[in-house]
């Protein structure tokens, strides 16, 4: 049963994140709330963690899983970052962007891109999930909150309790998000390709 953390989307209790990040570091799913919509995630380097996950939003490991990183020099740790592609990074974070990169050694093999050796990467402005990631200290494994069978993600806490009550540890709810999904822009290549167009404005970083 999934454990409900209330909290101010502004000013949130830190009691309450440092409960959610407990359950996450005994390899606890959370659902928790960003600057696009809400998002599944677990700890980094718990592979049964993200085997789970990707079993509750019903992918597979193709699908790319995105790190939740506090800021740009923490991203830097887990992707090749070159000048050019730094300062696009720097244009869109924090925000609602995904980069896809090329991962370092610090990403567990099994969750980059099985051929590509790929991962997404963003840093969202949100102060409930920049306050849980300072409290972890390290990035959080996520995928978008999208129920099997749907298409659009969900954002209402009570609703992900009720639908995925037995299947999550803890819920951090902080109110409606932005139901937006991000910007996807893959700079794996020598040229930046938009794979999706979301809440960032591509013009924003230069596209």
């Amino acid at each position: 049963m999934a454990q409900l953390f209330e909290v101010h989307p502004d000013n949130p209790q830190v009691r309450f994140l440092k409960q959610a990040a407990q359950i996450i570091d005994k390899g606890g799913i959370a659902a928790i709330p960003t600057d696009s919509s809400y998002a599944l995630v677990c700890h980094l380097d718990d592979k049964a963690a993200a085997e789970t996950l990707r079993r509750i939003r019903g992918v597979d490991d193709k699908h790319h899983l995105t790190l939740l990183c506090r800021d740009l020099s923490e991203l830097a740790s887990y992707a090749r970052v070159d000048n050019k592609q730094y300062r696009m990074l720097k244009l869109g974070t924090p925000g609602p962007f995904t980069f896809i990169l090329e991962a370092t050694k610090e990403v567990p093999r099994r969750l980059s891109h099985p051929s590509r050796r790929t991962i997404g990467l963003r840093v969202p402005e949100h102060r409930v999930t920049q306050e849980l990631l300072a409290i972890l200290g390290q990035p959080l494994l996520a995928t978008t909150l999208i129920a099997p069978g749907d298409s659009e993600p969900l954002n209402d806490a009570q609703e992900i309790a009720e639908r995925f009550d037995h299947q999550l540890q803890a819920i951090v709810d902080a109110g409606a998000c932005a139901m937006q999904p991000t910007t996807v822009v893959d700079l794996s290549d020598d040229e930046p390709v938009l794979v999706r167009l979301g809440g960032g404005d591509p013009a924003r970083i230069g596209l």
